[in-house]
């Protein structure tokens, strides 16, 4: 039986976590920077750079089972320690990658940095749920949140800085005017200007999973998990659990189209400083996971923040579509007056897609993995394989955007904030066991 986590003990804890969703949530965020980058260096369309965050989040689906077993194997910590050192490897293939410039092997280094990062995600997710009460977990989740997307905030600004300081006059259409064997050579050297900030990356994931295998990181026992008469039950016998993976699946999807395809939606709009772009929706996903963290679960449930999100998602995806590219006035009413750079109305309604995705991800684990007990390590890779989302649902946007335009695409997000509130009102209760 799972002995009571009182807060004294559940304080390291979760601060050695949060250590680690800073972390990775600075590298997943840095995708965002990522892609207008290599559609400029490898010459891409926007379907071809999308494939660069299905190579990533494909991982979540390809690895999930196991990296279950590994857990499994290896308890909580020990896992989350061989999570890092996998992130490390993927991000040293980034040197190979960037002296061949050949777009295959940036595709291999983000799948095996995915991978990593599935073993990290399916460790430390549960672990923050039975570290604490049950009706509190969503707001450790969006502590850890505020941690996860404040590094998100920061990386592709660091990106820029480190990678564009002194090429950030270069883009397609400069490019364009060069002799062949001009562009050859700026392209090159845009490309070797990765090596260094991903070795770098490289040695902080070695040096943190060392310290973390070392660390006073408790591991957490289980409970049987049996239906009423005995039986033991596997994780098809949840419902609940079930949609839970499909609601991840449309989330992880629209929070990597809100994150990762802004740039790309910049530069369509001929905007400067696209790579940039994303630290506007990561910075109101920031004040999202705060207010969660204020609001949850004093004033609002778990399932009251999840539909609240799904309602402002519609509305901002509705606002997207409807607006005017030529028109900054959205922009100019919510953040103008802090001197801080306006957008376009579609671009801004993109990035307050991140106050609208916030809370949806700490709601949907503690509703789904509740009454799973022993079967939490499983019922997480299930979970875990719904960030297939992030792969598959932005080529659905790369698709309708190259045949519709960049701005028509976002209505592949829809649907998915429609399921969502689906699982908020309805779903997560269907065959619950508490």
């Amino acid at each position: 039986m799972t002995h009571p986590v009182t807060p004294q003990h559940s304080l390291q804890p979760i601060a050695i976590i949060g250590v680690l969703f800073f972390m990775f949530g600075f590298i997943t965020w840095l995708n965002g920077a990522l892609i207008p980058f290599l559609q400029l260096v490898c010459q891409l369309g926007e379907f071809e750079a999308l494939l660069i965050a299905f190579s990533f989040y494909i991982a979540y689906v390809v690895m999930a089972l196991p990296m279950a077993k590994v857990l499994a194997w290896s308890g909580y910590k020990n896992a989350m320690s061989i999570g890092l050192g996998l992130i490390a490897l993927g991000c040293a293939l980034f040197i190979p990658a960037a002296l061949s410039q050949q777009f295959a092997v940036f595709l291999l280094a983000q799948f095996v940095v995915g991978s990593g990062l599935t073993l990290l995600q399916t460790a430390s997710n549960p672990y923050l749920v039975r570290v604490g009460p049950e009706h509190s977990a969503a707001a450790r989740i969006s502590l850890m949140g505020i941690l996860n997307k404040s590094a998100g905030v920061l990386a592709p600004i660091v990106f820029t800085w480190l990678v564009l300081a002194d090429l950030g006059h270069l883009n397609a259409d400069s490019l364009a005017a060069m002799a062949p064997s001009e562009q050859q050579q700026a392209l090159q050297q845009l490309a070797h200007q990765l090596m260094l900030p991903y070795a770098g990356i490289a040695l902080a994931m070695l040096l943190l999973a060392v310290a973390l295998r070392f660390s006073a990181l408790p591991d957490l026992p289980e409970e049987p998990s049996a239906s009423a008469d005995g039986e033991t039950l596997s994780v098809w016998h949840y419902p609940h659990l079930l949609l839970g993976v499909l609601t991840l699946f449309c989330y992880v999807g629209v929070e990597v189209i809100a994150g990762d395809t802004i740039g790309m939606l910049g530069a369509a709009l001929q905007l400067p400083n696209v790579t940039t772009l994303t630290s506007y929706t990561l910075a109101f996903m920031v004040l999202g996971y705060s207010l969660g963290l204020l609001l949850v679960p004093r004033w609002l449930s778990q399932r009251q923040a999840l539909a609240a999100s799904a309602l402002l998602g519609l509305v901002c995806t509705c606002g997207i579509l409807a607006s005017n590219p030529q028109s900054y006035g959205l922009s100019e009413l919510l953040w103008g007056w802090t001197g801080i750079g306006t957008l376009p109305n579609p671009v801004a309604w993109v990035a307050l897609l991140g106050l609208a995705n916030a809370l949806v991800w700490p709601a949907v684990w503690p509703l789904a993995l509740s009454g799973l007990a022993a079967l939490t390590p499983k019922a997480s890779a299930l979970l875990i394989t719904g960030i297939a989302g992030g792969a598959l649902l932005p080529l659905g946007y790369g698709a309708l955007s190259e045949q519709f335009g960049a701005i028509a695409g976002y209505a592949v997000m829809l649907p998915c904030y429609a399921m969502i509130l689906y699982y908020a009102v309805h779903g997560c209760s269907l065959g619950r066991r508490s």
